[in-house]
């Protein structure tokens, strides 16, 4: 398989799917490769190639498995492939389910517990290997084998390994290298540069738990920040995994004075604090200056919950203009999709040069709310497209099986119930291990009983 393997190398080389030079990758390193194996579908004979070897990989390997599933979305093609060319069932993974219909996340014919082949195109972190293991397991399919393409050798295999998957790979990125370099298609000084990319950037295994059939991600959240793509996303993980909290609290006082003071007093044990500062009868910039010392003190995230819900241009001057110029002093911001993506635009345009991020109401606590079916689906979708400032959703449940999307419930209370406005109220037992939501939000049940602390 030697001279096929160089073959094919050569031929991705060829066809681009293999670049040098200096890009910018998703998480906004420079980066002096880039593989994209996207344009493989455009060349049948290349598609076809690559399915046959690595059919050979999962045979010779001796992989437990009887169905296969490639994961969403350049590895359908080569899973297809592999499925009518070797006549073995294969089932697939939805982004996210339906909200009609079935409503299935895994689409296609199969008993349950029965072993499945992961199928991927390149791993990196291995993060979007273990969404479909997760995806998989929901409804009771098994994986303990996946196959890779191309694994670039940045600590995805380890990490796999420690969720129990083995990862075999037709090529590995440093052997692409030494390939190309014997072909005299890399220099030895751009082989240097990827060497020395490859070994700086490598994600450490984390431990994680076995993935049971639940929803939401079971990566710990040490190993989520090593694969966050996004600075706040990042950061968030690091606290919650540092304090041992997922707990954030809505300080819901109108006075500057009290709401200072609980965050004082609740921010050893909390990862977010939660603020309203419309509603503060006494606001002055002061009070910011107040609120981000506490906040570095206590090492923990500021999320204004503004619920933006207008058109790009007006959200724009809300979040960064008028009285309490949010962009400047709120880690986090949210926001309805109703007005479509011009809402993120717009907040994007002010909030990503300043490090900030946004998370998307995907569904409400209050009785009798709109936030359901069509409306979730399309605030998922436009998190997905906007991953670069969007971090996750307010939520009842986890929306997205992706490890670097954030899930946030409030209306959490420790009896389940409700009130005479509509707000219901869910326990932390169902928000997070029934509904895998990860940040459970603690409102006006705590707030109340706060006086209890002066």
């Amino acid at each position: 398989m030697v001279r096929e393997k160089e073959s094919l190398i050569e031929k991705l080389h060829d066809i681009q799917a293999i670049k040098f030079g200096d890009f910018t990758l998703k998480s906004g390193k420079q980066s002096p490769v880039y593989v994209d194996l996207r344009v493989i579908v455009s060349y049948p004979e290349i598609l076809k190639q690559i399915s046959g070897m690595l059919w050979d990989v999962a045979t010779s390997s001796r992989a437990d498995f009887s169905v296969i599933c490639g994961v969403p979305y350049t590895a359908l093609p080569i899973a297809s492939a592999i499925s009518v060319g070797q006549n073995v069932p294969m089932v697939m993974r939805r982004k996210e389910a339906k909200s009609y219909g079935t409503k299935r996340l895994i689409e296609g014919v199969f008993n349950l517990k029965s072993k499945c082949l992961v199928i991927e195109d390149v791993v990196t972190s291995g993060s979007s290997v273990l969404e479909t293991v997760e995806a998989l397991a929901s409804v009771e399919l098994v994986v303990s084998d996946a196959i890779v393409l191309l694994d670039r050798f940045q600590g995805g295999k380890e990490m796999l390994q420690f969720q129990g998957v083995t990862l075999h790979s037709l090529l590995t990125l440093p052997e692409v290298l030494e390939v190309l370099l014997a072909k005299g298609r890399v220099d030895q000084e751009m082989a240097g540069k990827v060497r020395e990319f490859l070994s700086r950037n490598k994600f450490e295994p984390a431990a994680v738990a076995k993935v049971p059939a639940k929803p939401g991600s079971k990566l710990s959240f040490e190993a989520r920040a090593q694969i966050a793509t996004n600075s706040v996303t990042k950061k968030l993980f690091e606290v919650m995994h540092n304090k041992k909290s997922n707990l954030a609290v809505s300080v819901d006082f109108t006075s500057c004075d009290k709401v200072l003071s609980l965050v004082d007093k609740v921010g050893p044990y909390v990862c977010i604090v939660k603020t309203h500062v419309d509603i503060l009868e006494d606001f002055t910039p002061e009070f910011v200056k107040s609120l981000q010392m506490l906040a570095a003190k206590h090492n923990i995230l500021v999320f204004e919950d503004r619920k933006f819900a207008d058109i790009g241009n007006t959200v724009k001057n809300q979040y960064s203009k008028g009285l309490y110029h949010i962009a400047e002093w709120a880690d986090l911001v949210n926001a309805h999709v109703v007005p479509g993506d011009g809402v993120i635009n717009g907040l994007k345009e002010v909030g990503a040069p300043l490090g900030r991020a946004c998370l998307l109401i995907g569904e409400m606590s209050s009785k009798g709310t709109l936030a359901t079916g069509d409306y979730t689906k399309a605030a998922a979708d436009m998190a997905k497209a906007h991953k670069d400032f969007v971090i996750g959703f307010i939520s009842l449940s986890c929306l997205v099986n992706d490890p670097q999307f954030v899930h946030m419930t409030p209306g959490v209370q420790l009896s389940a119930g409700g009130d005479k406005l509509g707000q219901q109220y869910l326990t932390p037992e169902e928000v997070i291990i029934n509904r895998g939501s990860d940040v459970i939000i603690v409102g006006r049940g705590f707030v109340l009983k706060s006086e209890d602390l002066n």
